[in-house]
């Protein structure tokens, strides 16, 4: 008996690329889904001049300008493309779909989103019009880093903050606008006991030297660069300052007290991290005030039921398990393609 041929695996490209100040979650992201799916199919990233590192593992292809993308595509011919560059142009888009059968976005405000043919927006804005049919925008497809995991719901198993609390300013991979600089001086005026951990990113662009300098001048401060366990550092906070794009999403996984500052107008106009869902969101980095951002961070660490208040208001969202959802429709995007090997439409290969 002739054995019948295992049918050819097939080919997820995905395409990620730095954007609107998201940090390195994206690239985390990308890493789980492709983990979780290299058994059934082969994976590659395209990886770009603004593109992360791709994941320890995984083939890759090098690009170069964005420019490359689509002739990129021509050569390899992926099945699906998974793509999570910030907002997208509809004309790109629309010649990328004639070449790839599938396309998934993440997180795409732009108009090329209208070509993709499932967008997840787990980052929501704060003016929603009618979403098209494709655009699923739902908070609950937040996937958890796995350095997360033991950490989950942490809140709840820890003490009142003691006589030393502590306070961690994270601002993620880049920190253009440089809010660390900024929230440090303020914190500086603080004339409480306070311990201090600043959370330099692995893309800083300013001078450390300069947060050095001035952590030596408070008591309990310490400026620490990468590489450095977040998931195990946020753990020991009691207050946690941070930006507002992915950062609260992680944060309201293990529930803790947290006070948000945006870092650019995009991340202002976010809807997750707001006081009904235990943040204190003070609004963009630049122009908050000293006395607001003092008094956001001391309210917690003096009033027990505010503290307990923000954690409940977090973990009630119960974010973190978007994974399986995110997997099954990349399946089902392989199963069922919008359109035919090269790109065309089913309807016009029937012709």
């Amino acid at each position: 008996m002739i054995p019948i041929e295992k049918s050819k695996k097939k080919t997820v490209a995905f395409y990620i690329a730095r954007s609107d100040g998201k940090g390195s979650y994206p690239a985390r992201r990308a890493a789980v889904l492709a983990r979780d799916i290299a058994k059934e199919v082969n994976v590659l990233f395209i990886v770009g001049e603004n593109s992360p590192s791709p994941p320890e593992g995984f083939k890759s292809i090098t690009i170069g300008k964005k420019a490359n993308l689509i002739q990129t595509l021509t050569l390899i011919r992926p099945d699906l493309l998974i793509r999570d560059t910030g907002s997208t142009i509809s004309e790109e888009v629309e010649k990328i779909s004639d070449i790839v059968p599938s396309l998934l976005h993440f997180d795409d405000f732009g108009d090329g989103r209208k070509q993709a043919d499932f967008v997840f927006q787990t980052l929501q804005e704060e003016a929603i019009d009618e979403q098209e049919e494709h655009v699923i925008v739902d908070r609950q497809l937040f996937i958890t880093d796995p350095s997360m995991r033991p950490f989950e719901k942490y809140g709840l198993r820890k003490k009142a903050p003691g006589p030393l609390p502590h306070l961690v300013i994270s601002f993620g991979e880049e920190d253009e606008g440089n809010l660390t600089y900024r929230a440090l001086r303020h914190v500086s005026q603080l004339q409480i006991p306070l311990k201090v951990t600043v959370l330099v990113g692995e893309c800083y662009p300013h001078d450390v030297s300069t947060l050095r300098m001035m952590a030596l001048g408070r008591r309990n401060t310490l400026v620490q660069q990468p590489p450095y366990n977040v998931p195990e550092i946020y753990a020991t906070a009691d207050v946690i300052l941070c930006a507002s794009g992915y950062m609260p999403y992680e944060v309201a996984v293990m529930g803790i007290p947290c006070v948000v500052l945006s870092q650019n107008d995009f991340e202002l106009g976010l809807a997750f991290p707001k006081e009904q869902h235990g943040f204190v969101h003070l609004g963009l980095g630049r122009k908050v005030k000293q006395s607001n951002l003092l008094n956001a961070i001391m309210e917690p660490l003096l009033h027990e039921s505010l503290r307990k208040r923000s954690i409940d208001r977090q973990l009630s969202l119960d974010l973190g398990d978007g994974k399986d959802k995110v997997v099954e429709t990349i399946y089902y995007l392989l199963e069922h393609p919008k359109r035919g090997a090269g790109g065309k439409a089913m309807s016009d290969m029937l012709h």
